[in-house]
C-alpha cells in the first residue's frame, strides 16, 4: 500500500512519535510525504520515505493529484486548527478528493492508530482492486 504522511509544523513531533510506534507496520509499505515531514520522520525512524515538495511549495496539491490518480491508498494528515485560509482550502481539496476516491484518511492520532491496525490485519486489502499497480501490490504479486 502507498501511505501519504503529512503533518503541520506543530504536529511534526506527534507524527514522528506515531511513526516510531508503528515503524514495524509502516516499513512493509511504500511511504510518501511532504519534504520536511518526510525528512524528519525518516531521520527519526530509518523508514524509507519518498519526500516530495514541501507544504509551502504546493505539496498538498501534488498529493491531491496522486489521490485523484489512485496512487495513494491511505492518508495520514495531522494538522493544526490554527492555519491560514490557503492551507485550509488546500487541505479541504485533499480531503474531498480522498472522499471521492474512497481513500481511508486519518486526521488525528486516534484514527491513525485504527487505520494502521486495520492495515496490518488486512482490512484494507480491498484497496488492491483500486490500485493494482502500486509498488506494494507489485511486490506482493512477485512473492507469490
Amino acid at each position: 500500500m502507498v501511505i501519504a504522511v503529512i503533518s503541520d509544523e506543530t504536529k511534526m513531533e506527534l507524527m514522528t512519535q506515531f511513526c516510531i510506534a508503528y515503524c514495524g507496520i509502516l516499513s512493509k509499505h511504500e511511504l510518501c510525504s511532504t519534504g520536511s515531514t518526510g525528512k524528519y520522520i525518516s531521520e527519526a525512524t530509518g523508514l524509507d520515505i519518498e519526500c516530495i515538495l514541501s507544504q509551502d511549495q504546493d505539496a498538498l496539491q501534488q498529493i491531491t493529484s496522486r489521490v485523484a490518480y489512485d496512487e495513494i491508498d491511505v492518508l495520514l494528515i495531522f494538522h493544526s486548527p490554527d492555519e491560514s485560509q490557503a492551507d485550509k482550502d488546500n487541505k479541504y481539496s485533499l480531503l474531498r478528493m480522498c472522499d471521492v476516491h474512497n481513500v481511508p484518511t486519518a486526521t488525528n492520532i486516534a484514527t491513525a492508530e485504527a487505520l494502521i491496525c486495520a492495515l496490518d490485519r488486512g482490512d484494507l486489502d480491498w484497496r488492491e482492486l483500486v490500485n493494482p499497480h502500486s509498488y506494494y501490490n507489485q511486490k506482493k504479486k512477485a512473492n507469490k
